[in-house]
């Protein structure tokens, strides 16, 4: 069985016990139709131990500099859904082609304090694709062993004060890197479905 068809199986499957996933930490600010609709693109490289690709920001940005994140971003007028959005993102993102990317389809979608629905979205690719950063947006394009942020032992939670009020974020280390926040939280609703799946 291919990366792809194990993917498909386990996110595909159905239980009758779901487990409870994180839905997102802007569950409490408002109405949820008021949230504007994003996609990122979770690509998985088809090798015997699969990775996952992801970028971290420039420093330059004016919100979230710095952080490590998937490539994706606001679902424009013009995507005819959230898979398009995702695959248009990547390419503009790390010039990923969306030929390049098989499909396995989108999975729980999260919600975040900054305003946003944001649904990922399971795609395969080759491994060792070259990628091209897009100057001013993306500083690194690099990848993370999908089994070590998967594996629950390496979900750290810790807290800050915001806005006047302690939130709680999760985050994931893999060497020198720091995967935080939505990014972290949204694949550990994926380890959960992945889990639950198996």
């Amino acid at each position: 069985m291919t990366l792809a068809d194990r993917l498909r199986t386990a996110l595909g499957a159905q239980h009758e016990h779901a487990p409870v996933l994180l839905i997102g930490d802007g569950d409490e600010w408002g109405d949820p139709a008021s949230l504007a609709p994003a996609a990122v693109l979770i690509a998985i490289t088809d090798r015997a131990r699969p990775g996952v690709i992801l970028t971290q920001r420039t420093q330059e940005l004016r919100s979230h500099a710095g952080q490590i994140a998937f490539p994706g971003g606001r679902v424009d007028p013009g995507d005819t859904d959230v898979v398009a959005a995702a695959l248009r993102e990547a390419e503009e993102e790390i010039a990923l082609p969306p030929s390049a990317v098989t499909i396995i389809g989108p999975t729980d979608r999260y919600r975040t304090v900054s305003g946003f629905e944001v649904t990922p979205v399971v795609g395969v690719i080759a491994p060792d694709l070259p990628f091209t950063p897009q100057p001013g947006e993306v500083g690194d394009v690099f990848e993370i062993p999908l089994d070590h942020l998967l594996d629950p032992a390496n979900h750290l939670q810790g807290s800050i004060e915001w806005q006047g009020r302690e939130r709680h974020y999760f985050e994931i280390f893999w060497q020198q890197r720091r995967v935080w926040g939505a990014t972290a939280a949204m694949l550990i609703n994926l380890s959960q479905r992945l889990r639950w799946s198996a």
